[in-house]
C-alpha cells in the first residue's frame, strides 16, 4: 500500500510539471517582448539628467530617437549626388514598415534636408521618429525602432549604393537596432548552447545516457516556472528586464538547477548503495540534501534581492527576476527530479547502476585516487596548503586596481562588426562627434545668453544655442530655456562624460537652477548610481551571506572564514580579470556594473560550494570528530562539487555566443571565478584552514567542545 501511495505521488507530481511546462514555455518565448533596455528608464527620478528629460517634454513635443544617415564619397559629393539623397529624403516616409504602416507614421518632425560636411565629402540625414512609440510592435513581431532601421538600410542597398555612394545607419535609433539584433539569440541560441554544455559535461560525468536528459529538463521546468512569474510583473512594470538579464536569467536557472540535481543525485546514489528500496534511499538523500541546497539557494536569492537597493532600474530589476530564477530551479530540483528518479528507478544510472554493497565515497579518504589524495595532503599539510594558497589568491588579487570600469561607448559594446559603430567612426571624421545627439542644458531665461557664452568655452563642447534655428527666438516654458550643446567627442563615449562632468560644474558656478542633461549626461548619472551602488550593496550582500552561514553552520567562525575565503577568491578573479581584459583580449573598458554582477555572482554562487562542503563536513564531524570529518567531507564531496562548478562555469561560458562586451565579460569572470573556487578555495583553502583551526572552527556551538 505504501509503495502505491508512493507510486501516486510520483505520477501527481509529474503531471504537476509537465502542465507547468505547457503554460510557462510559451512565456519563456516571449520575454523578449517585455525588454526594456533605454538607460534613461533605469535611472533614479532625483537624478539631474532624468528631471531634464522630464522638463525637456514641454519643449519638444515627443521624445525624439534619431537614426543618422551618413553618406559619403571619398572624392567629395557631386551634384548629382545631392540630387539623388534628397530624392531618397523625401521617400523616407513612405517607406513600408508592415501591417500597412510606414515611417511617416512614426516621424517625430519632418525629415530636414541634408547637412553638408565642411570638407564637402559627406552628407547627413536625420531621421526623427517618436521615441515613445519606439517598442510598437509592427509587421512580422518587429519593434518600431528595429523596422525603421531596417527599412531605412533596405531603401539605400537599392537606391543609393550603387551609385558609389557609401551609406551608413547609425545614431542612437541604428546602435539600439543593431542590439535588438544581438540580443535576438537570447530566445534560442544561448539556451540551446547552455543546455548541449551542461548535456556534454553530464554525460562525462554520469557516463549514463539516461540521467542528463533528466537533469535538462528538471532545468527546463525551472526556467518554465520562473518565466511563468516574471512575464506578467515585466509586462505589467511591476519588476524590470532588459536583454542583459535575461540572458542571466536563463543561464542562472540551468546552472542552479544542474549544481542542485548533481547534489541529489550523487547522495542518492550514494544511500543506493546501503539501501534496497529505492524510496528508503530517495528519503535519505532528500532529507540530507535539502538543508544545504535550501541554504546555497536562499544565499543566493538574498544576495540578489539585495539589488533592489541599487539606483539603476537595469541592476535592481536583476535582483527580483534572478531570485524568481533560482527559487524555480530550488523547486524543479526538489520536486520533479526525484520524481523522475524514482519512476526511472536504479535504472536511470545504467550503465553503471548502483547495487546494495555498502561502499561509500568516505572510503577513499587517502586513497589513491584524486580526492583521496587532495584530503590526505590536507590532512598531512594544512597549515603550508591554506598559506601558500592564500598568498597566490592575493597575488592576483593585488592587480585589481587596473581593472577598468568607467564605462564604454555604445559602439564598443559590440564584439563584432556592425553598421552603426562603422558608421558612427565616419562620422566622427566628418562632422563633430557628438551631432545630432546634444547635451541639454535646462536654464532659466536670466541666465540663458551666460549659459551659451559658458558652454561654449568648455573644452569638448562644440557650440550651444538656445534657438531650433538661427534668427529664432528660444521657447519659454516656465521662465526656462532649454539650450543644446554639441560636443566635439562622441557622445556615449567616456569622454563625453568627462566633458559634461566639467560643463556641470562650471554652469553650478553661473546658477544652482542650472540642470545638465541629455544623453551623455544620462551616462554620467548612471556611472555614478553604479559607484554608489558598489559602496552600498557589496557590504549588504557580505552581511547577509554571513548570517545565513552563521544561521546554517552554527558557528560564528566557520561563517567568518567562508566570507572572508570567498572575498579573497572574489578579489582573485577581479585581478586576473583585468589581467585578461586589459592585455589579453584588448577591451576598451568595461560597464560600470560590472564589478557589482561579478560579485554577486561570485560571492553568492562561490559560497554554493563552501555550503555544499561544510555541510557534509559539520555531518562528518557529529560523527567522526572534526578533523576526520573535513576530510571524509572533503573526499566525499570532492568530485560532485567539482562537476557543479564546472557545469557552472560552462553555463555562464554560453553567454560569451552573443556579441555583447558585458555578457562576455560576465561569462569569463564568473567561469574562471568559480573554477577557482571549485578547485582552490573550496578544495584547498577552506579546508586546510578549517583543519589547522580543528574544533574551534564550530566555536560557539556545542561541536566546538565535543572532542
Amino acid at each position: 500500500m505504501n509503495r502505491w501511495r508512493w507510486r501516486a505521488g510520483i505520477a501527481a507530481v509529474l503531471i504537476l510539471w509537465l502542465v507547468l511546462g505547457a503554460v510557462g514555455g510559451p512565456a519563456v518565448g516571449k520575454l523578449s517582448e517585455v525588454q526594456q533596455n533605454d538607460n534613461a528608464n533605469f535611472l533614479p527620478k532625483q537624478a539631474e539628467s532624468t528631471l531634464v528629460a522630464n522638463e525637456s517634454a514641454k519643449f519638444i513635443d515627443s521624445e525624439a530617437l534619431p537614426y543618422f544617415v551618413l553618406l559619403e564619397r571619398d572624392s567629395g559629393i557631386t551634384a548629382d549626388d545631392l540630387d539623388k539623397v534628397d530624392a531618397f529624403r523625401t521617400r523616407i516616409p513612405t517607406l513600408e514598415l508592415g501591417d500597412g504602416k510606414k515611417v511617416g507614421d512614426y516621424l517625430a518632425a519632418p525629415v530636414a534636408e541634408p547637412i553638408p560636411s565642411a570638407d564637402r565629402k559627406a552628407l547627413l540625414l536625420t531621421v526623427q521618429t517618436d521615441g515613445d512609440r519606439a517598442d510598437e510592435v509592427v509587421g512580422e513581431g518587429e519593434t518600431v525602432l528595429y523596422a525603421v532601421a531596417k527599412s531605412l538600410r533596405a531603401e539605400i542597398k537599392q537606391d543609393l549604393t550603387p551609385t558609389g555612394l557609401q551609406v551608413f545607419v547609425t545614431g542612437p535609433g541604428g546602435v539600439f537596432a543593431d542590439f535588438v539584433v544581438a540580443f535576438s539569440g537570447i530566445d534560442g541560441i544561448l539556451l540551446g548552447v547552455a543546455l548541449a554544455v551542461v548535456f556534454v559535461i553530464l554525460l562525462i560525468v554520469y557516463r549514463s545516457p539516461i540521467l542528463p536528459v533528466a537533469v535538462l529538463l528538471t532545468a527546463v521546468f525551472g526556467l518554465a516556472l520562473a518565466a511563468l512569474v516574471v512575464y506578467p510583473l515585466a509586462k505589467n512594470g511591476v519588476l524590470q528586464l532588459n536583454g542583459q538579464s535575461q540572458g542571466i536569467l536563463f543561464i542562472l536557472v540551468v546552472g542552479a538547477a544542474t549544481d542542485y540535481s548533481l547534489l541529489l543525485v550523487s547522495r542518492y546514489k550514494e544511500e543506493l548503495h546501503d539501501y534496497d528500496s529505492k524510496y528508503q534511499a530517495m528519503r535519505v538523500a532528500w532529507r540530507a540534501s535539502i538543508e544545504p541546497i535550501a541554504a546555497s539557494a536562499a544565499t543566493v536569492i538574498l544576495g540578489l534581492l539585495c539589488l533592489l537597493l541599487s539606483q539603476l532600474g537595469s541592476t535592481k530589476g536583476l535582483g527580483p527576476v534572478g531570485a524568481l530564477g533560482i527559487a524555480g530551479a530550488l523547486i524543479a530540483s526538489m520536486t520533479f527530479l526525484p520524481a523522475i528518479l524514482l519512476a526511472f528507478g536504479r535504472r536511470i544510472f545504467w550503465p553503471s547502476i548502483p547495487r546494495v554493497d555498502h561502499v561509500h565515497s568516505s572510503d577513499q579518504v587517502g586513497g589513491r585516487r584524486l580526492w583521496g589524495r587532495v584530503s590526505g595532503l590536507v590532512g598531512r599539510r594544512s597549515r603550508r596548503v591554506w598559506a601558500i594558497t592564500a598568498l597566490a589568491l592575493l597575488a592576483c588579487a593585488a592587480f585589481l586596481p587596473t581593472f577598468k570600469a568607467s564605462g564604454t561607448s555604445q559602439e564598443d559594446l559590440f564584439l563584432n562588426k556592425v553598421e552603426s559603430v562603422t558608421g558612427q567612426e565616419r562620422l566622427a571624421k566628418h562632422f563633430d562627434a557628438g551631432a545630432g545627439t546634444p547635451v541639454q542644458i535646462l536654464t532659466p531665461v536670466a541666465q540663458a545668453d551666460q549659459v551659451v557664452q559658458t558652454a561654449t568655452q568648455v573644452d569638448g563642447v562644440g557650440g550651444a544655442s538656445a534657438s531650433a534655428a538661427p534668427g529664432v527666438p528660444p521657447k519659454v516654458v516656465d521662465g526656462k530655456v532649454l539650450v543644446q550643446a554639441t560636443l566635439k567627442v562622441q557622445a556615449d563615449s567616456p569622454d563625453a562624460t568627462k566633458v559634461v562632468k566639467h560643463l556641470r560644474t562650471e554652469l553650478d558656478k553661473v546658477s544652482p537652477d542650472i540642470l545638465v542633461g541629455g544623453n551623455t549626461a544620462i551616462n554620467l548619472d548612471v556611472l555614478d548610481a553604479a559607484q554608489r551602488d558598489l559602496r552600498v550593496i557589496i557590504p549588504t550582500i557580505l552581511a547577509v551571506i554571513f548570517v545565513v552561514l552563521m544561521l546554517l553552520l552554527r558557528s560564528l567562525v566557520a561563517a567568518i572564514l567562508l566570507v572572508i575565503a570567498n572575498v579573497l577568491s572574489f578579489g582573485a578573479t577581479v585581478g586576473v580579470s583585468a589581467l585578461m581584459f586589459n592585455h589579453v583580449f584588448k577591451f576598451p573598458g568595461a560597464d560600470p556594473g560590472i564589478p557589482l554582477y561579478a560579485f554577486v555572482f561570485l560571492v553568492a554562487l562561490g559560497i554554493d560550494y563552501s555550503i555544499f562542503l561544510m555541510t557534509r563536513v559539520r555531518e562528518e564531524s557529529q560523527e567522526h570528530g572534526t578533523r576526520p570529518g573535513i576530510l571524509v567531507g572533503l573526499a566525499v564531496t570532492g568530485g560532485v562539487i567539482t562537476s557543479a562548478g564546472v557545469v557552472l562555469a560552462a553555463t555562464f561560458s554560453a553567454l560569451a555566443v552573443l556579441p555583447i562586451l558585458f555578457l562576455a565579460q560576465i561569462a569569463f569572470m564568473v567561469a574562471f571565478g568559480v573554477l577557482l573556487d571549485t578547485t582552490v578555495v573550496r578544495s584547498l583553502l577552506v579546508p586546510s584552514l578549517a583543519h589547522d583551526l580543528g574544533k574551534k572552527v564550530w566555536w560557539p556551538s556545542k561541536l566546538a567542545k565535543e572532542e
